[in-house]
């Protein structure tokens, strides 16, 4: 049987391969990070109305968990097949989920297929749940734990939502539509490309916010927009004097950040990521956050399938934690 923890104080946290460079070192400008895909529906099956479940893996564990944690509570079962009894705590929280209709998001992660992951947060037992707020991991019980147990548990990560100003609602997720799969671009981003390929990259990121705000969930044009931002802030800089000048002994946060823009751009990105992972490791607070965001977006260029990347979000995750 499970036990529940007292909520703690609210963190930050969050975590984000590498794409092909182009001669001046930067971004291949094709190379539009792939959108994860989403496994949906309810393990419960047969409660009717909108589903609020999704099956998360560690590529997309920051866009489907951490990133919306932002604005809405998410619950995360981290579950394996071979554990018995498993199946029913699934369903349980699938119905919760249901039931409460948006006030969070259930996310199912099976901790079989990413060892390393449960590894790098401090996972001890299966299946464990967890909150997640503001983009910080909450424990709340392990084991296999009956309906009526763990309403009060996801009761409680709702209320501290709400006491600290996160009153978002989570989508349904049957309603989230992923790109098609045909050989063929996407018309919604022939502007986007059209600024990116004449060096607009102002334009370019307007573009993607557009798209962005008709879907906050599209990761593609979550990944276009972070490539532009990268290239509109490096496209008139000298990109080894920028790194040369992290190195000085009075470089600060800034400097650290625009070294980390430089490297990516030059396809440095593992240097990049272990920099600003140093940097978050020895700072707190608003510093801190600053580094870990200028971090997420620099993962958003290059897609979350590269083993840089998923090296990187667990290095992250060791820091934070």
């Amino acid at each position: 049987m499970g036990s529940f923890c007292t909520l703690p104080g609210f963190g930050r946290m969050d975590p984000m391969s590498s794409t092909p460079t182009n001669p001046r070192g930067a971004v291949d400008l094709s190379a539009i990070a792939e959108q994860a895909k989403k496994a949906q529906g309810s393990p419960g099956g047969g409660t009717g109305g909108a589903s609020y479940v999704v099956e998360v893996t560690e590529q997309t564990f920051d866009n489907d968990v951490l990133r919306p944690s932002l604005n809405h509570p998410v619950i995360v079962e981290f579950y394996s097949p071979r554990v018995q009894g498993a199946e029913q705590l699934s369903t349980a929280l699938a119905e919760l989920a249901t039931e409460a209709e948006g006030k969070f998001l259930l996310a199912r992660m099976n901790v079989d297929t990413a060892p390393q992951f449960a590894q790098s947060i401090g996972l001890q037992a299966v299946p464990t749940v967890v909150g997640a707020l503001q983009g910080q991991l909450i424990p709340l019980f392990q084991g296999v734990v009956d309906k009526e147990q763990i309403r009060p548990a996801l009761d409680q990560v709702v209320k501290a939502a709400v006491a600290n100003g996160i009153v978002g609602r989570a989508e349904p997720t049957g309603s989230v539509g992923g790109t098609e799969d045909g050989g063929e671009p996407d018309p919604r981003f022939a502007a986007a490309y059209e600024a990116m390929e004449t060096g607009d990259f102002s334009t370019a990121v307007e573009e993607f916010d557009r798209l962005l705000q008709a879907n906050p969930k599209d990761s593609e044009a979550e990944a276009g927009k972070a490539q532009a931002s990268l290239l509109l802030r490096t496209a008139d800089l000298d990109l080894d004097a920028v790194i040369a000048a992290a190195a000085g002994p009075e470089a600060g946060i800034d400097a650290q950040l625009a070294a980390a823009d430089a490297e990516v751009a030059t396809g440095r990105a593992e240097d990049a990521f272990a920099r600003l992972v140093g940097v978050i490791r020895r700072t707190a607070g608003d510093e801190r956050d600053k580094v870990r965001i200028r971090l997420l977006e620099l993962f958003g260029t290059l897609g979350n399938s590269d083993p840089k990347v998923q090296k990187a979000r667990r290095d992250l995750m060791t820091a934070l934690f």
